[in-house]
């Protein structure tokens, strides 16, 4: 079977889900092919701890089922929803690489000891992707988040909406909390991070490329301490 990353979205829209595909499959560059999975349990669109709590089950089923239908095909696995949840769980119970993306972005947002914040559409889970810094020991880097305001379900309806909406919160984190780099905050706003990666003199990083680099990387590592033992 053809090695390939296997993306698993926590949210229930499919037409967030081919976005994240066509987002990774562009960050991959042809070095690896990319499997997409939906969850059938969640809403459309996670916005509250709750929600995020609840996903995680799902994640860790469709991991691991995904890992014993198709054997050796799998080489990683990609959790795309900010909150990466179901993410240690998930690592438990497969012998692949697993990263979520609110990892992999807080991890290289913080490169070379860079203050980051996190802009995102959900405030209400502004705790959780707080935590997520403390959990990585990146909280003396972070810089806090910045949140948009109204319902971020009809906010991401909107594109052009929702892309300059994040740009005010984006200038926030750079301008008032002195970020030196800043995440976009959730899988579904993947289109979003890019539009903004041009607008702004500090880095803005989307947290799906971010998770298809350290993804990759780490498969290279796995690969090389197979052929070294």
């Amino acid at each position: 079977m053809t090695p390939h990353i296997l993306l698993i979205n926590p949210n229930s829209s499919e037409a967030t889900s081919e976005m994240m595909h066509a987002i990774a499959l562009n960050a991959l560059a042809g070095r690896l092919a990319v499997k997409t999975v939906t969850a059938s349990r969640a809403p459309t669109m996670i916005v509250t701890p709750e929600q995020l709590t609840a996903s995680a089950a799902e994640v860790v089923e469709l991991g691991t089922a995904h890992g014993k239908a198709n054997g050796r095909g799998c080489v990683g696995i990609i959790v795309s929803a900010f909150g990466d949840p179901g993410l240690a769980e998930l690592r438990r119970k497969v012998a692949v690489p697993v990263v979520g993306i609110c990892e992999a972005s807080m991890i290289e947002a913080s490169e070379g000891g860079r203050r980051f914040g996190v802009a995102t559409s959900t405030p209400d889970l502004a705790e959780a992707i707080g935590q997520r810094a403390h959990d990585l020991g990146l909280a003396h880097l972070y810089t806090g988040i910045r949140c948009t305001a109204g319902d971020p379900v009809a906010l991401a309806a909107d594109p052009a909406l929702l892309i300059e909406a994040l740009a005010g919160a984006v200038g926030a984190c750079i301008e008032e909390d002195a970020a030196e780099a800043v995440v976009i905050g959730g899988g579904p706003l993947g289109e979003a991070a890019q539009a903004l990666r041009p607008r702004f003199g500090k880095p803005v990083l989307g947290p799906i490329p971010s998770a298809v680099e350290r993804i990759v990387g780490l498969i290279g590592e796995a690969d090389r301490v197979s052929r070294a033992i």
